[in-house]
């Protein structure tokens, strides 16, 4: 059974820093890539970092330079280190696991999301 838990998120000053966690299990005996998303108040969800099985990342513009994405494979978790928070980036953040059979995308699963609020 796969399951995905956030933890990490909270209250921060801008310029503050949080790094969010992701605990997996029925996840890293497969391929897998994994991603946090997240979703404001009145917006669509959206991308915010990806790692595939060989560590490659990828972050949407907003966030460059400051958030870093990194797996544990030992530890099956998933993390979003954030720095340089800003009120923008207050939402709820998702973590989402894509599951892979050779190159082909088998199945997807999410977290429940942690809320990250940035005051200014």
């Amino acid at each position: 059974q796969v399951q995905l838990v956030e933890s990490g998120g909270g209250l921060v000053q801008a310029g503050g820093s949080l790094t969010l966690t992701c605990a997996t299990s029925g996840v890293f005996q497969y391929g897998n890539a994994m991603a946090w998303y997240r979703q404001a108040p009145g917006k669509s969800r959206e991308l915010v970092a990806h790692i595939n099985n060989r560590g490659v990342k990828k972050y949407v513009d907003s966030v460059k330079g400051r958030f870093t994405i990194s797996r544990d494979n030992a530890k099956k978790s998933v993390y979003l280190q954030m720095n340089s928070l800003k009120p923008e980036d207050t939402a709820v953040y998702y973590c989402k696991a894509e599951l892979f059979s050779g190159l082909n995308l088998q199945s997807e699963y999410w977290g429940q999301g942690t809320q990250v609020t940035v005051s200014s």
